[in-house]
């Protein structure tokens, strides 16, 4: 039996990594599910230790949800719906934001990893006798926690300035969870670029081509019924749409649930069919 470790000097504090039993010459498809799941649960307190030792990684995550309520509901909540229906635009844009968040947050992954790479780190990680796909499933797990706490920040601050739940609690729970599951397949496509992509700059400037015209062509933050009927058509098929009508849906009490949840569904649990396994493919064979 062996006993890999993961070094500070590769990849920063962490515990040790259990390693499995393996034959030599095996290959991963040998390692059991329990091993997998202890070498992910070791794999995420490695990354949260890196974020309590670099503790500006999580600006993100703490000051973009403040910035970008402040900016649309003060600058343009009172040109979009004016003074005095404020509120009203409150109301549209928390819940059309919390799928954004999940957008925002996952960008950051395809960075970070592209930069592990060119350190040295991911090629630690590869020598070990893990699996391959529990170093991208930590990262999934450790961004899912950084959404949660994005979107908490967001509607403590969208309390803070006026938005009332007018739904339930159970629905407000339903609507975090539904962004989650979708900020969450975003990772893996981040990711992917963050794997083919030769440098962290080029990842950035892709990931930014992407975000834009997602988070603008969408019903995030305006109604799509005042577009040109081009780009009313793009905003139908844009997942954004969908996961930001169904917060609304949720977390406003009224409304049809059913089509903006399947499109959500059918989007969060096919872009991880699609990325994943191209994804923990790239990672194996990356050099």
């Amino acid at each position: 039996m062996s006993t890999a470790t993961v070094s500070p000097e590769a990849s920063g504090p962490g515990p040790r990594v259990p390693a499995p039993s393996l034959e030599p010459g095996s290959g991963e498809d040998r390692i059991g599910l329990r091993a997998n799941v202890r070498h992910v649960g070791a794999l995420v307190r490695r990354n949260a230790l890196q974020i309590k030792q670099d503790p500006e990684s999580m600006m993100d995550a703490l000051l973009m949800p403040i910035i970008f309520t402040l900016l649309f509901v003060y600058v343009f909540g009172g040109a979009i719906s004016g003074d005095a229906d404020r509120d009203v635009y409150t109301a549209y844009l928390i819940p059309g934001m919390m799928a954004m968040m999940g957008m925002n947050i996952a960008m950051a992954v395809g960075t970070g990893i592209n930069e592990d790479f060119r350190k040295g780190v991911m090629d630690r990680f590869r020598s070990m006798p893990i699996a391959r796909s529990s170093v991208l499933i930590a990262k999934v797990v450790v961004e899912i926690g950084r959404m949660l706490i994005a979107i908490v920040v967001l509607l403590t601050v969208g309390f803070l300035v006026g938005y009332e739940l007018q739904g339930s609690v159970l629905g407000m729970l339903a609507a975090i969870g539904l962004t989650t599951l979708f900020g969450a397949s975003l990772v893996w496509i981040f990711m992917l670029l963050g794997l083919t992509m030769r440098t962290a700059q080029a990842v950035q400037g892709v990931s930014f081509l992407v975000l834009m015209p997602l988070q603008f062509g969408s019903s995030v933050f305006v109604p799509t019924g005042t577009m040109p009927g081009w780009l009313e058509a793009f905003t139908d098929v844009n997942p954004l749409t969908h996961v930001a009508d169904v917060s609304r849906v949720l977390m406003g009490g009224t409304g049809d649930v059913g089509g903006p949840l399947l499109w959500t569904l059918v989007w969060s649990v096919g872009l991880t069919a699609v990325t994943a396994p191209l994804a923990i493919n790239t990672f194996r064979k990356k050099t």
